[in-house]
């Protein structure tokens, strides 16, 4: 399913953001980020997601790889980019630093790369304004607890005429699982995902311009119940507030075994429905309201002035 989104709401700078356990986030993503690994689908994704770039005429002078050790996708953008520098940015310091030292070129060739070059990876906040030309954020998103503030970043991070491409789960996901934990009066197993439409309308709010939004669902299987429960908490962790609090039992867990393969395809494997979002836009030249009195931020003159709206 393919859709060419239209804006419905008003820019504005209200917080979009999710009714979601922020310690319990957190967590989540400290136990990710210390993966040795990405997961498997993420990985996916990102081949599905980088099958897009060859309609994209801009060739990026530098590639911002939006939480890239879970992003599963430097090799696909270098591949696409040959020239391009790639920059990976990652949300926790030890994983900055990890994936920093992966990066990180021979001792032997720092004099002659320079050290611009040495500087692999940054977290969020050392991202200068305009950095990239290209800003890939693959299944990161749908961590965040105001998706909006995040595609705020992004927008800041790119240059004028740079365009974002993104993925991020969908409100399908899991929702034969959340079926199952309804019908024995459970709490949900997972919070719920925005809506393409909704992620849509934020980038526009974010500033964004051209938004394009599209999506499929991919149904995987699994041999067993305990196979699918493991790949699932190597995709995360259940952050809704409404979760229970208190470890579940082995009888627990037994049970929703038997439910989880009770339900299955009649050949022996589990399955579960994940909603996969894609979204794509542009950054534009800035254009600010005018006014007795106009404030416009620095960052935003400059850009002005490069695209050619103001003459300095």
């Amino acid at each position: 399913m393919r859709s060419i989104y239209w804006p419905t709401m008003a820019s504005s700078e209200r917080s979009a953001a999710r009714p979601l356990d922020a310690a319990a986030v957190a967590r989540v993503q400290r136990r990710l980020q210390r993966a040795l690994q990405p997961p498997w689908l993420h990985g996916e994704v990102a081949r599905r997601m980088a099958s897009r770039l060859p309609v994209i005429r801009l060739q990026p002078r530098t590639v911002l790889d939006w939480g890239a050790h879970l992003g599963a996708s430097r090799g696909l953008l270098a591949q696409t980019y040959p020239q391009a520098a790639l920059v990976a940015v990652e949300p926790d310091p030890e994983r900055r630093a990890a994936t920093a030292a992966v990066l990180a070129p021979p001792w032997w060739s720092l004099r002659r790369l320079g050290r611009a070059a040495a500087a692999a990876a940054l977290l969020p906040h050392e991202v200068a304004p305009g950095q990239g030309e290209l800003l890939w954020a693959n299944m990161s998103l749908h961590g965040a607890i105001d998706p909006q503030q995040e595609m705020r970043r992004w927008h800041r991070a790119l240059a004028v005429g740079g365009f974002l491409m993104f993925s991020t789960l969908g409100p399908g996901s899991l929702r034969g699982l959340c079926e199952l934990y309804a019908g024995q009066g459970w709490p949900p197993p997972c919070a719920p995902f925005v809506d393409m439409h909704d992620l849509g309308d934020m980038l526009v709010e974010a500033g964004f311009a051209d938004p394009v939004m599209d999506q499929e669902n991919l149904t995987l299987t699994w041999p067993s119940a305990a196979a699918l429960l493991a790949e699932l908490r190597g995709l995360g962790g259940n952050v809704d507030p409404r979760r229970p609090r208190g470890l579940r039992t082995p009888r627990w867990q037994q049970r929703l075994a038997r439910l989880l393969e009770a339900g299955g395809d009649g050949c022996g494997r589990v399955a579960l429905d994940f909603e996969i979002v894609y979204g794509h836009a542009f950054r534009p030249a800035p254009r600010p309201r005018v006014a007795a009195e106009t404030a416009v931020p620095l960052d935003d003159l400059r850009a002005m002035v490069r695209a050619g709206r103001l003459r300095p």
